[in-house]
């Protein structure tokens, strides 16, 4: 694990995750259409600062949301609405198909992934932010969280000259790439599964040479903070909550 100093000082006591709920969990927010695109929005209304979220690919799950509300509420000096985007209009990968342990589910993702490129969409991501924007002036400041797939969208987003984005975080991503890492100028934080390259995630982190966090949890399964959480596991729910309070107190420190 690696954390270069926070900007400016944080009390992380204030960061007071709530109570993780295993099943059946019932979102805080509502959806709205922003930019063309069915959005989940959270977080007090009175808002500065606005994080979007890249779900992962398959889509909106009770687990993903849950995350999303944590991140909104979740600490007492900072108030983030939070925005994600469907991306893939109602049509999510059906989570049947991981692992992709046979031939067909291997076709299946594969044309999945030729369907919603990661560079598609981060090149779909600035427009989008416009539209936040315009729909509410009062935000300030975006911050980027993408989980798998998504965590590829946000490395592309904040490299790019159109970055729009004042902190970004990378929640068990696909295909990292440390040169992904090379040049970036904005607050950086990853975390990894047991199922992430550990090299690559280790280069990842030495190219970074900004505010950073880059951490593995090393029993945990690729989407654990995501769609593929078992929150009836013990273990599962705990590093879940932790992966959270992490990213909370990463924000509450750099955003």
């Amino acid at each position: 694990m690696s954390t270069m100093p926070a900007s400016h000082g944080h009390n992380e006591a204030c960061c007071n995750i709530p109570p993780v709920v295993t099943k059946g969990y019932q979102p805080l927010g509502t959806y709205k259409e922003i930019g063309g695109y069915k959005t989940y929005v959270t977080g007090p209304v009175d808002a500065k600062k606005a994080i979007v979220v890249i779900y992962d690919i398959f889509g909106y799950f009770e687990q993903t949301l849950q995350g999303a509300d944590i991140l909104a509420f979740s600490d007492a000096h900072q108030k983030y609405k939070v925005f994600i985007p469907d991306w893939f209009k109602g049509s999510p990968c059906p989570i049947e198909i991981y692992p992709p342990d046979n031939d067909d589910k291997k076709k299946q993702l594969g044309e999945f992934f030729e369907t919603f490129p990661p560079p598609k969409i981060a090149g779909q991501v600035p427009d989008y932010v416009k539209a936040v924007k315009e729909q509410d002036s009062s935000i300030e400041k975006l911050g980027i969280i993408g989980y798998c797939w998504g965590g590829k969208v946000v490395a592309l987003s904040v490299k790019a000259d159109s970055n729009p984005f004042s902190i970004a975080a990378q929640i068990h991503p696909a295909m990292v790439d440390a040169t992904d890492a090379e040049g970036l100028s904005v607050p950086t934080m990853l975390l990894a599964s047991k199922e992430e390259p550990e090299e690559e995630v280790k280069k990842f982190e030495n190219n970074l040479k900004v505010a950073k966090h880059v951490e593995t949890f090393k029993d945990q399964i690729h989407g654990w903070m995501a769609a593929r959480a078992d929150l009836n596991d013990s273990r599962v729910k705990e590093e879940y909550e932790r992966g959270y309070k992490t990213v909370v107190e990463f924000f509450g420190k750099n955003f």
